[in-house]
This record gives C-alpha cells, sequence and structure tokens, in this order.
C-alpha cells in the first residue's frame, strides 16, 4: 500500500493541467488494473479524464477522485517523505491514501460483481465534467462509499454535508476621470460596497436565525474576493463581488438564491448582474444513516474503536449521490490532517484498519 500510495503521489495531478490529470490517470488505472485483475474504462471529458471500473450489476459505488488542489511542481518544496508512521506529500491526504485504500479493499474480497469504481479528475474544482456521470451511475446503485479523508484525526466519518452555490455580483457603472469629471461617472466601486453590505446583512440574518430553524439551520452567507476599477485616475465603470454560501438543506439553498437573486443596487445609474447558483445540493444525514450504523457495528465487530460520525461544511461527489437518491456515506479514506495545507499528512498505522472497514461494508452491501 506504501508504494502505491508514493506512486500516486509523485504523480502531480493539479486540477487545472489536464495533460498532468491525463498522466495521473493512466498511473491511477495501471494500479487499479493491477489490484482489480481489470483495465479501466477512460472516459474523457471537455480534456478532463476519468476512470471507470464496472464489475457485474452495479449495486454500490465506490468513489473518489485523483486530481489534486497543488499545482505542478510543489513536490519541489513539499516532497514525499515517509517519517515516523507519517507519510507527507501533494495530495496524500486528499485523496491519493483513499484511493489506494480502496483499490486494496477492493483487492481482499474474493469477489467484486455489483461493485461500480469511479474515479473523476476534477472534484476539486467542482466536478463540472464528471457530476452527470456520477449522479447517472449512483441513481442505479443502493449504496455509494466516498474515499474523501476522514473528518479529523480520529477518524470520524463524514454523515452530512453542506450544499454549495457561489455567487458573483456583477457591478456595471460608468467611466469618468476622476479628477476632472467625476459626478459624470457612475463609482462601481461604491455600489459594490454597498452590495458587499448586503451580501453579508444576508449571512447575519442567517447567524441570528441559528441551527434552531427548521429550513436555514447552519446557513452561511459569505462575501469572500472583491475587484474594482481599471485606473487609479478613471471612476470604476466594473466591480464583481464573489459569494459563498453554505446550506444544511436543499430548501435552504432555493431560500438564499431568491434573496440573492433580489439584490438590487444602491447607486443612482448602477445595475446589477446576478451570475452563478448552486455548485453541490446538500448531503442531508438521512442520506447515511443507515449506513453508518453497519459501519459503526463493522468496526465493533473488527475490534476497533467506536465510529463517530459528523456534519461539516466542505462539500464532495457525496452530495451529487445524495441527492440523486442513493444512500451514502463519506470520509471512509485516510485518517491524516492538513488537507490542501502544507501540512497535508496521513497515519500509516491507519490505513490497513480502514481498508479492512471498507471491504466489509462493500461484501454486506452488495448482497
Amino acid at each position: 500500500m506504501l508504494a502505491d500510495l508514493e506512486e500516486l503521489v509523485v504523480c502531480e495531478s493539479f486540477s487545472a493541467d489536464h495533460a498532468a490529470v491525463a498522466r495521473s490517470a493512466e498511473v491511477v488505472g495501471a494500479i487499479g488494473a493491477r489490484l482489480l485483475g481489470a483495465e479501466p474504462e477512460t472516459i474523457v471529458i471537455d480534456g478532463v479524464t476519468h476512470l471507470r471500473w464496472i464489475f457485474g450489476t452495479p449495486r454500490v459505488l465506490l468513489l473518489g477522485h485523483h486530481d489534486t488542489v497543488w499545482p505542478i511542481g510543489s513536490l519541489r518544496s513539499r516532497p514525499w517523505s515517509v517519517a515516523d508512521g507519517i507519510a507527507r506529500g501533494p495530495g496524500v491526504l486528499d485523496m491519493k491514501a483513499g484511493l489506494v485504500q480502496m483499490f486494496h479493499a477492493l483487492a481482499s474480497i474474493p469477489c467484486t460483481q455489483g461493485v461500480c469504481v469511479l474515479v473523476n479528475g476534477d472534484e476539486e474544482v467542482g466536478s463540472p465534467t464528471s457530476r452527470h456521470l456520477i449522479k447517472e451511475t449512483a441513481q442505479e446503485c443502493a449504496a455509494t462509499f466516498v474515499l474523501e479523508a476522514a473528518a479529523d484525526e480520529q477518524g470520524t466519518l463524514k454523515t452530512a454535508r453542506k450544499g454549495i452555490s457561489r455567487y458573483e455580483v456583477v457591478v456595471h457603472g460608468k467611466a469618468a476621470h476622476a479628477g476632472q469629471e467625476p459626478h459624470k461617472g457612475v463609482n462601481a466601486t461604491i455600489e459594490a460596497a454597498h452590495q458587499v453590505l448586503a451580501v453579508a446583512g444576508i449571512g447575519a440574518a442567517m447567524s441570528a436565525v441559528g441551527a434552531a430553524h427548521p429550513v436555514l439551520g447552519t446557513a452561511t452567507v459569505t462575501p469572500t474576493l472583491l475587484s474594482a476599477g481599471s485606473a487609479r485616475n478613471t471612476v470604476p465603470a466594473l466591480a464583481r463581488v464573489s459569494v459563498d454560501v453554505r446550506v444544511p438543506t436543499p430548501a435552504a439553498q432555493d431560500w438564499i438564491d431568491e434573496l440573492i437573486q433580489e439584490l438590487t443596487p444602491r447607486t443612482p445609474g448602477a445595475r446589477l448582474e446576478i451570475l452563478g447558483g448552486s455548485r453541490r445540493p446538500p448531503m442531508e444525514p438521512e442520506s447515511s444513516a443507515d449506513l453508518f450504523a453497519l459501519a459503526a457495528r463493522i468496526a465493533a465487530e473488527l475490534g476497533q474503536e467506536p465510529l463517530r460520525g459528523i456534519a461539516v461544511g466542505g462539500a464532495s461527489d457525496g452530495n451529487h449521490t445524495a441527492a440523486a437518491g442513493c444512500p451514502t456515506l463519506d470520509g471512509l479514506g485516510a485518517v491524516g490532517g492538513g488537507a490542501h495545507a502544507d501540512s497535508e499528512y496521513v497515519e500509516l498505522s491507519q490505513l490497513i484498519p480502514r481498508t479492512r472497514l471498507l471491504a466489509e461494508l462493500i461484501t454486506r452491501s452488495v448482497r
């Protein structure tokens, strides 16, 4: 497992570099073919390479991704290393160790009939080319196991995930000379400031409602990126405000979408254009409840530490499978920490226990 993990990590696979993702797919496919005894189906959509193995009529979907957030060349400053039971390197936790666990779990099962393995190459950028493929596959299955990393260093599984919406509020103003005729312009920066406060006001209202609200719950609305203007001596004619939305329920996603779409300009002559919308629907707790209970029983039978589950704010492709009506359990991958950070690491002592847990989950779920 360690040798396979090294092979995956040293093959960099930055999401934005489609050639690198294609090279990574070759490495992932070769490891999978060796362990599963079958070549994958290679699916290229808009230049992004995905892999799929299908054994019989699928009842269980094993879901992972081989792209990472790390730009090509990151290995020079964050090289693959193993010391004191810890493996480090770009993407080692998110989620190349999870892929290794997935392949070895399947290799340990006498019969893989009823299993589909799907490894996509664009999860880190929202799965724009693989989303339909994931949902289409999940609709035919009775369970999805997502090999994203555990929620924390204790191996906690992810039993719910917030949905994500992303917006861009584009402010259209009118340019003018900032020194001679500022009054003839429509200042998009000033209007953008109004919109930042308006969006923040929606977020504050969500916080005030609190977790007790039956629909909104712990929804968050956050203005993030801001840009405006073209020159220091010009009244800005254009500004952009990015908005990040996280929601626990589909109803909250719809409600907040209405509020965002209803934003109106405060500056005379300014015009707003609202771009974006839902990226991933929520993965609600009900979708994982039965599978988590099964996993907890298996962990106890294997003599492992009691399993815990938690709802998290980040999204994964498990959001799509749950929305497709397929029961989904996430966070079954590696145990470690520092995903997307320089400190990213995997605890090697947990590779085999997590692999055994997954193997037994698969076995019982395909019956």
